[in-house]
């Protein structure tokens, strides 16, 4: 079933739509940085492009859009990610890879492409879909994991499996065109947004990394030894990057029991 945003999972545990967040009292069409308070971090986008420092090589800043409380208008320039989708896409078929995704037109670099979206699941749903799938079924779920300042790990869990959008097509690549930046626009459930990390010209394959390296950033020698374990139980990489770990990325965190 085709949804282009989150919807509430079987587990029912988080409400996707639900709005928790207080609007901005900005009165002009589009806000301004440090008179908004839902840009009291600072700007996200210059040109609906996602806005990057030189300090984020390896991690993202949190971004915060403006909701539908705010009282600025909805051609505000804080809000990209809530507009859905912009660019032509198209679902094929890969080689090696099952089916796989292509855009149709030019995207630049920062732009935002499109959003994983599906069921949002708690931590004991998504570690029961994850331990019930056999060696020959596709796995969908992703778990993205944020750290706070506290030391504090947030998880987020959306599986497109039954109910999702054209990001569920997406492949993996170790070298990819895409990365994944945790958008909030009316609650603390993020939006998961694949933002083009380099200008992607029309006819090319979309990739991200599900590991979640950001803004390609190299791969340490911790994360190569993780890549390394249980090879027996993961999926080979058919990529064809440079780089290509040969294994799609493993997270045995939710094979594990309670």
């Amino acid at each position: 079933q085709y949804s282009p945003d989150n919807v509430a999972g079987a587990d029912g545990d988080i409400d996707p739509t639900e709005i928790t967040f207080p609007g901005c009292s900005c009165l002009t069409s589009s806000c301004v940085v440090h008179t908004c308070s839902c840009l009291c971090r600072g700007e996200n986008y210059n040109s609906l492009c996602l806005r990057l420092t030189d300090k984020e090589e390896e991690y993202t800043r949190p971004v915060f859009e403006c909701n539908s409380m705010c009282q600025c208008g909805e051609s505000c320039q804080n809000r990209v990610v809530q507009r859905g989708l912009q660019f032509r896409l198209e679902v094929f078929k890969t080689e090696k890879k099952g089916w796989g995704v292509r855009t149709l037109e030019f995207i630049a670099k920062g732009r935002f492409v499109c959003e994983y979206a599906g069921e949002v699941l708690g931590f004991n749903e998504a570690r029961r879909r994850i331990q019930a799938q056999t060696s020959k079924d596709l796995n969908y779920i992703i778990a993205v994991r944020e750290h706070l300042h506290s030391g504090r790990i947030m998880e987020t869990f959306i599986d497109p499996t039954y109910i999702g959008n054209v990001g569920r097509f997406l492949n993996h690549s170790c070298e990819p065109n895409l990365f994944m930046v945790p958008v909030r626009v009316d609650s603390m459930v993020p939006k998961l947004a694949l933002f083009a990390a380099t200008d992607v010209s029309a006819g090319e394959e979309l990739s991200y990394d599900y590991s979640g390296r950001f803004h390609n950033s190299p791969i340490t020698n911790r994360g190569q030894k993780s890549l390394e374990e249980d090879n027996r139980l993961r999926k080979p990489c058919y990529c064809g990057s440079r780089t290509c770990a040969s294994f799609l990325p493993w997270d045995s965190s939710l094979f594990s029991t309670p």
